[in-house]
């Protein structure tokens, strides 16, 4: 089977670029599951429950995030859904390893037409991030949620964070335990996509889709002033070049053992 992440989708740009490009690429690939970062999808930061039902109707199973979640208000109780509900809000994860009671889910269980279960884990770091719990702990606990549930053998994760260390441990604790660990936040695609020694595809960051004319999706003035002055100032996204980056990820549907992995980059 075939997997579709795409990376951390930035305003307006980055929608509208996801937009043109997917419909080929899903049919080009026979692509079977559908993963998408959105966490920076409402102008640069955050996610709407509006938007999120675009991206939904892109034809995403999943949408993942990070450490811009709150930053729209009106997602929390989007989110807020019960357990074990299939209705959209439920299958817009924040990082499982947040403090207990926050609103939504850091995981998500699901089945394709074909019957084939798959699983979806949200995780963030904790090197030059915001305080969370220990996101290696937090993986192993998932994992045995979702084998008592489910059993499912494919299972993505998508890790948020910002020190390549820090992911690249993860994907070496995780290998064997999981299809892939693909890592997001820094808006730049790492081209050191890998299929690990154990059958987990392994990729730093996927990178961003959106405006690549940007300091990470911001423009670059506002940027630049905050750096040569030390003043804060209010961000906003670029518009200029978006690209679409995304990695396709082929697997053993009943194993859930990767076997090749592709990074891909498009734009207007």
């Amino acid at each position: 089977m075939n997997i579709l992440f795409i990376g951390d989708v930035f305003g307006s740009p980055g929608r509208h670029i996801v937009r043109e490009h997917l419909p080929h690429v899903m049919e080009s690939n026979a692509v079977d599951l559908l993963i998408i970062n959105g966490e920076n999808s409402a102008g640069g930061f955050g996610i709407t429950p509006s938007i999120a039902e675009e991206i939904f109707d892109l034809g995403a199973q999943v949408i993942t995030t990070g450490n811009h979640i709150w930053d729209k208000k009106e997602i929390f109780e989007y989110m807020t859904v019960p357990a074990g509900s299939h209705e959209r809000g439920r299958r817009v994860l924040r990082p499982g390893n947040y403090a207990h009671g926050t609103p939504g889910f850091g995981s998500y269980e699901g089945q394709l037409p074909d019957g084939t279960a798959y699983a979806v884990i949200n995780l963030q770091g904790r090197v030059f991030m915001p305080s969370c719990d220990d996101p290696f702990r937090k993986a192993d606990e998932l994992l045995t949620l979702i084998e008592r549930n489910t059993d499912a053998k494919v299972i993505l994760l998508d890790f948020h964070a910002e020190a390549t260390s820090e992911k690249a441990a993860l994907g070496w604790y995780l290998d064997g335990r999981v299809t892939a660990v693909l890592g997001t936040h820094t808006h730049v695609p790492t081209s050191d996509e890998r299929i690990l020694h154990n059958g987990t595809a392994f990729q730093t960051d996927v990178g961003m889709s959106g405006p690549f004319d940007s300091i990470i999706g911001v423009e670059t003035e506002l940027v630049l002033k905050r750096f040569l002055t030390g003043m804060p100032g209010k961000f906003e996204a670029a518009k200029g070049n978006p690209k679409m980056c995304a990695t396709l990820i082929s697997c053993d549907g009943a194993t859930g053992r990767a076997y090749h992995i592709k990074r891909i980059m498009l734009g207007e």
